[in-house]
């Protein structure tokens, strides 16, 4: 038999075969041993009771698991459980776990067990459950803080009882203790800020069993009562300030303590509210429509850094604000593209989290902007010379055509005064034959050869010149055929 429980079953033998059940002990439950349950299977029914001599030893008060005394070994009994092990101890109940006997006795039926409890100034054993039962597996609820129990389970069977299997150490009933733990939420984890005016509301949860002890500090000191609320629960800390002031920034620590253990965590607050204008303003210069203008910091900027400062302009036939910059860092700058013959005054804002400044710093004058004189001074010019010779920048790419297509020839030439061109092939000029078309435009020279055949295959030229000099580019045009066509083409030619 193996397991945490073992199937219900009843002890019983066949029918006019089996001896008569032997006397079982079942000390009757004391009113001091707390209510128990057994988990796994129902219980078994309970032997028939018979008087039987008392064991010497049931008076005697064992004071110490070594000190008990089993019964006489028997071979109708059962032997001792197996492996009697505390599964577990919380404040108010205990769970004990065994393995059935190696050794069921002689009778051949299946052992019920049952488990008595011994307090440590008890004068005898307390039985748990009133009567056997199938299970391996106890748990003994309500049980008193402080108290301490020895442990023992007796296996049964229609025999009787077996000796039993005893824990070595004594059973130790006291309150778990969890050691106190804080989590921060996310969001405060970071400065948490306030404006002036507005309520604060942490909730700070924690962790600690028992209930630990919270308690506030503000940089170090304690919280003042009149202005700041706490209420700690089981499970968390609120602190409430319902009207925030500026004196209410800085660290707030908090301190979870429990038995000698002790968290922290701290926050930071920092509360908030507008800046005050700069100190000061002036204008230092003004010069054609531009205008210099220079401040002081305010002397207040709000229990926080500044986001910079907003510069704007009104003119003195408006009146009208309009902003020049805005979120600007430095406490000098120049106003520009102001409207000659207007005059301008300027004030500025200063800017952090919460806004601009409820008021504003003015210049005292106004920035006049006047029309200058303005007198030409024309520069000397000096012509620059762009005569060039004549260069080709693109020279002449040799080609091959078919016969009867038309195909240009291009090249480009760079030359001041404007260059004459001339086409050659094969050395000789071909200016005016109707067969070439020649072009130049922007540089570009084009000579187009209209349906040529094989024998205007040969060298092209193009010469340019000028009265600076003279350049020239060739390329090799071949045109193919037959040997029959150009010999016809010739003929033909000739004809011609």
């Amino acid at each position: 038999m193996t397991g945490k429980a073992t199937p219900e079953a009843s002890v019983s033998t066949s029918e006019g075969t089996a001896p008569e059940p032997a006397k079982v002990p079942t000390p009757e439950p004391s009113g001091q041993v707390a209510a128990s349950e057994s988990t796994g299977q129902e219980q078994a029914p309970e032997p028939q009771k018979q008087p039987q001599a008392q064991d010497p030893a049931a008076h005697e008060a064992p004071a110490t698991p070594a000190t008990i005394k089993p019964e006489a070994p028997s071979e109708d009994v059962p032997s001792a459980p197996l492996q009697l092990t505390l599964e577990d101890v919380s404040h108010s109940s205990l769970t004990v776990s065994w393995e059935p006997p190696e050794n069921l006795g002689s009778w051949g039926s299946r052992a019920m067990c049952w488990s008595s409890v011994e307090r440590e100034s008890a004068s005898e054993w307390v039985p748990v459950n009133p009567r056997p039962v199938m299970v391996t597996q106890q748990t003994v609820r309500n049980l008193a803080l402080g108290d301490k129990f020895f442990l023992r389970v007796t296996a049964v069977n229609s025999a009787g009882a077996g000796p039993p299997a005893v824990l070595d150490q004594p059973v130790h009933i006291q309150e778990i203790t969890e050691a106190p733990k804080i989590r921060v939420p996310r969001h405060l984890r970071q400065t948490y800020i306030r404006q002036v005016g507005e309520s604060v509301n942490l909730q700070i949860p924690f962790q600690g069993k028992p209930k630990p002890q919270a308690s506030w500090t503000h940089n170090g000191h304690a919280l003042d009562s009149q202005r700041v609320n706490v209420r700690s629960g089981d499970q968390d800390s609120i602190l409430f300030i319902r009207s925030a002031q500026r004196s209410d920034s800085g660290r707030y620590e908090l301190t979870v303590r429990l038995e000698g253990l002790e968290a922290k965590a701290a926050i930071d607050i920092l509360v908030i509210e507008k800046p005050g204008p700069p100190s000061s303003i002036k204008l230092l210069d003004v010069w054609g429509c531009n205008a210099a203008l220079e401040w002081m910091p305010p002397q207040d900027t709000g229990n926080t850094e500044l986001l910079g400062y907003t510069v704007q302009k009104a003119d003195k036939k408006t009146g009208q604000w309009f902003t020049v910059l805005e979120r600007y860092h430095p406490t000098t700058c120049t106003v520009s593209d102001l409207i000659i013959g207007n005059s301008y005054s300027f004030r500025v804002f200063s800017e952090n989290l919460c806004g601009l400044s409820d008021l504003a710093t003015t210049t005292k004058e106004l920035a006049h902007i006047h029309k200058a004189a303005i007198t030409a001074k024309p520069r000397e010019f000096t012509e620059r010379d762009f005569s060039e010779a004549p260069s080709f920048t693109q020279p002449l790419a040799d080609r091959t055509s078919t016969p009867g297509y038309s195909t240009q020839l291009f090249c480009s030439v760079r030359a001041s005064p404007k260059p004459k061109i001339i086409w050659m092939k094969n050395k000789m000029s071909i200016q005016g034959d109707p067969k070439y078309r020649a072009v130049s435009e922007q540089g570009v020279c084009t000579l187009e050869i209209r349906k040529p055949s094989p024998f205007d295959s040969g060298v092209y030229t193009c010469k340019a010149i000028n009265v600076l000099g003279e350049a020239s580019v060739d390329c090799r045009l071949e045109v193919k055929g037959g040997s029959q066509k150009v010999a016809l083409s010739t003929l033909l030619w000739w004809t011609d």
